[in-house]
């Protein structure tokens, strides 16, 4: 098996292809309607700023005599760090900005690009919002997050997973889940070291690895297998480092992401021990196992859902002293704008990401920190359970319109999270990026190629919509691959 290892070269700032691309429909769009809308130096600033990738001075005046302060401007020699340079913006952050700007030129877009439920906070959680503002509870919470919130996560944590963390010092709340996985990276990985990122992932694993001055190594996953890390090779990409670096192993950490995003896969019990055994070999391995999803595990068709979520923490005493374990809010509470996500470690771990958050953002909010108390300790299980319900009905909905579409393929469904991540690379010959691209052109249907999760010919398809909305998306998709099919 081949493993790839990202590097990160100097270059100048440009337009990766993909997001160029993906400007064009507005652009177009914008020079039709210009007379209803926005000007078009307006309507560009601001798709440059969603886009990241303006090479133009959006800065100046139309006159010929512009002041001197504009002309300092214009001639100003900042140069931008080329660590920043070397970062990818993220992909489903550009269409999801890219379906919007649409929308605000009064373009009717079906997007299934973005993962955020489509149902609202329980009551609850915003009852205890409010209650917090009414409350005057504004001021700084302490960096790691209130004392109620961490003591709230570390019971939910024993009495759920089967881990205890001490909520005085192994817990730190967050300003969401992403920034707690960013810290764990700059905790444990830097410059000469590596850190295992499995694919498909997340885009933004290997682009805060970048950020970190580390490198990674993709371990590629099958799709026969449902996209799930095979034991036998995740020892082999370790024991190829080794012997790159002359007998030195210089992975300092393991992404895990399970459930999967992008995948939707689960890891049973017996899967994750076969990794530990693994890594029970390489104690200086740390693992930043992000279980953001670990509440949306689904029942297969007997009605058994195996082992549902385990905590990669609770598999040896070894594995927890060694596991960061990030989790939230966002998905499960559908909280993604309250932005409260937390990391559980050992105290070492836990120490050196609290010094990062500290220099960096501080705490997290304190009115979200006060929804997220309601959350553990006020919502109903039950509640909980409809919401899953509802979301495998949906996941259920789109596994049999996919099956019943000629050239697109699904070798094991998903059992957990909200996302579908179907083969279409008999179209386009495997061209996922173009196939997107004119989907929505052609359709005003919103996906994210595989391709930016490390899987081509594949797209991401996240079924956290109504069912009317994946009704009308499937029907889109179906028309599309018909009309394609037939001019091919």
């Amino acid at each position: 098996m081949t493993f790839t290892t990202l590097t990160t070269t100097t270059t100048t700032t440009a337009t990766p292809a993909f997001v160029s691309a993906f400007q064009i429909p507005v652009r177009q769009h914008q020079h039709q309607h210009q007379h209803q809308h926005q000007s078009p130096a307006v309507v560009k600033r601001a798709t440059s700023i969603y886009m990241s990738s303006s090479t133009e001075d959006d800065t100046k005046t139309p006159s010929s005599s512009s002041s001197s302060s504009s002309s300092s401007q214009s001639s100003s020699s900042i140069e931008i760090n080329p660590l920043v340079q070397n970062v990818k913006p993220s992909a489903t952050v550009q269409i999801f900005s890219k379906v919007k700007q649409m929308e605000a030129d009064g373009i009717s877009v079906t997007s299934l690009c973005v993962g955020e439920p489509d149902f609202p906070p329980p009551q609850a959680v915003l009852d205890a919002a409010v209650q917090a503002i009414q409350n005057k509870d504004t001021k700084y919470t302490a960096v790691t997050g209130t004392y109620d919130l961490r003591r709230s996560i570390s019971q939910d944590l024993e009495k759920r997973k089967g881990v205890y963390y001490d909520p005085l010092d192994e817990i730190i709340v967050g300003n969401g889940a992403k920034q707690c996985v960013y810290q764990g990276i700059l905790a444990t990985a830097g410059e000469g070291d590596y850190v295992i990122v499995p694919s498909p992932y997340w885009p933004s694993y290997p682009e805060m690895v970048t950020l970190a001055k580390a490198k990674s190594i993709i371990l590629p996953t099958k799709e026969e297998n449902g996209y799930l890390i095979d034991a036998d090779e995740l020892r082999e990409c370790i024991e190829a480092n080794v012997k790159e670096n002359r007998g030195v192993n210089k992975i300092k950490c393991m992404i895990f992401c399970n459930p999967s995003n992008p995948t939707g896969g689960v890891h049973s019990k017996a899967q994750l021990e076969d990794i530990a055994a693994v890594l029970e070999d390489y104690p200086d391995i740390a693992v930043l196992a992000d279980e953001i999803y670990e509440r949306l595990v689904y029942e297969d068709d007997d009605g058994d859902d195996g082992d549902g979520h385990v905590s990669f923490a609770s598999i040896s005493p070894n594995m927890f002293s060694r596991t960061m374990t990030v989790n939230g809010f966002s998905k499960a509470y559908a909280m993604t704008g309250m932005r409260l996500g937390y990391m559980a470690a050992p105290k070492p771990l836990a120490k050196a990401v609290t010094t990062i958050q500290g220099q960096l953002t501080s705490c997290a909010s304190s009115i979200s920190q006060a929804a997220g108390v309601a959350a553990l300790n006020d919502v109903d299980e039950s509640e909980m359970e409809a919401n899953v319900k509802i979301m495998r009905e949906k996941r259920d909905y789109v596994i049999g319109e996919l099956r019943t579409m000629e050239g697109v393929r699904l070798a094991v469904p998903p059992t957990g999270a909200f996302y579908v991540l179907p083969d279409v690379s008999s179209y386009y010959d495997g061209d996922d990026t173009q196939l997107c691209l004119d989907l929505l052109e052609k359709k005003r249907l919103a996906l994210v190629p595989g391709t930016s999760f490390g899987a081509p010919g594949t797209v991401r398809i996240s079924y956290a919509t109504s069912l009317e909305e994946l009704a009308v998306a499937m029907s889109k998709l179906r028309e599309f691959l018909d009309e394609t099919r037939i001019k091919e």
